[in-house]
């Protein structure tokens, strides 16, 4: 059983920075694709980002929502089992909880930014941007 602990939330004006950070336990991070995606008030969980896991030793690939506009960077440190989303030039509109998420199957990378892939989510961490 994974488990996924969120932390790095908080309320922050427009145009400042967060790093969120995603901590796993309970399975082989390494191997794990792992995803941020986000839920704003009566909206649908959406696709933020993901680094993907190549099937090779430690290679991963990454993708990002057309929102994020090169505003935002995932990365991983297999060696703390934690997974970090960068988030720079925040707008209101990012306003949301966000969710790390993480899968230990493999599967097309298309199939990656759906929710559908991952088995294994967080509790979510808050992110207030004002205007």
């Amino acid at each position: 059983q994974v488990q996924l602990v969120e932390s790095g939330g908080g309320l922050v004006q427009a145009g400042d920075s967060l790093r969120l950070s995603c901590a796993a336990s309970g399975g082989t991070f390494s191997r794990a694709t792992m995803g941020w995606f986000r839920q704003a008030p009566g909206r649908e969980r959406e696709f933020v980002a993901t680094i993907i896991w190549s099937g090779y030793s430690t290679r991963y690939s990454t993708r990002y929502a057309d929102f994020v506009s090169d505003r935002f960077t995932i990365s991983r440190d297999n060696a703390k089992n934690t997974v970090y989303l960068q988030m720079n030039s925040l707008k209101p509109e990012d306003t949301a909880v966000y969710y790390c998420a993480a899968g230990l199957r493999r599967v097309p990378v298309s199939q990656w930014l759906g929710t559908a892939q991952y088995d294994y989510w967080g509790q979510g961490t808050q992110v207030t941007v004002s205007s």
